[in-house]
């Protein structure tokens, strides 16, 4: 009876322990940066799927625009082609290869709106007007997912570095994770846009 008594009163301790180290904001922390990520990843693959059909309207009205519109179709095939997957988060490389294909991606994005400016069919297409308004909108939510993902991370970071829960992180293999650099974060700031001559 004495044995299992104290079998109890030292699991207590334990789980005591791991709360106060930080063990359980760790867990946490660790999952509402999963869930920020994946938002960010949902985000990027709902701009993704608009390309095809906003390149093809494009393509109807200035199909001499080569050059634009396969500059776009190759950096949306390098963005979907990346392997997104959980180490992504963990992995800084990885990490920075992502900002890359999905910037590379913005920049074209980007260019292709530019070019449209000049073709006044083409801007009032109610298709491509339907098009460039859903990338407008997808454009801000992915700024607003990344807002969400980097605020969660610098928490999740910030409990990684301060004592005691460092102490906690060295000994779980809790490490610091990637974010989206200052200078990206300026590239995707505004969402390409499209001056349908001041029409709603």
């Amino acid at each position: 009876m004495m044995k299992q008594l104290f079998k109890w009163l030292l699991i207590a301790a334990f789980a005591s322990t791991l709360t106060a180290c930080g063990y359980n904001d760790f867990q946490s922390k660790d999952e509402a940066s999963k869930a920020a990520w994946a938002e960010v990843v949902n985000q990027y693959q709902r701009r993704a799927d608009l390309i095809p059909n906003l390149v093809n309207t494009v393509k109807g009205y200035a199909a001499h625009e080569k050059e634009t519109l396969e500059s776009v179709t190759k950096a949306r095939s390098a963005a979907t082609s990346f392997q997104i997957t959980p180490e992504v988060l963990n992995n800084p490389e990885a990490f920075k290869k992502f900002q890359q294909v999905q910037g590379e991606l913005s920049s074209a994005l980007s260019r292709l709106m530019a070019v449209s400016e000049r073709y006044p069919d083409l801007k009032a297409n109610q298709n491509f007007r339907d098009l460039a308004a859903q990338l407008e909108g997808t454009e801000n939510r992915i700024a607003v997912a990344r807002q969400r993902y980097i605020k969660t991370i610098e928490s999740y970071n910030v409990l990684t570095r301060q004592f005691p829960s460092n102490l906690t992180a060295m000994m779980f293999g809790y490490k610091v994770k990637p974010s989206f650099t200052v200078e990206n974060e300026k590239e995707v700031s505004t969402a390409p846009k499209v001056d349908f001559g001041g029409k709603k």
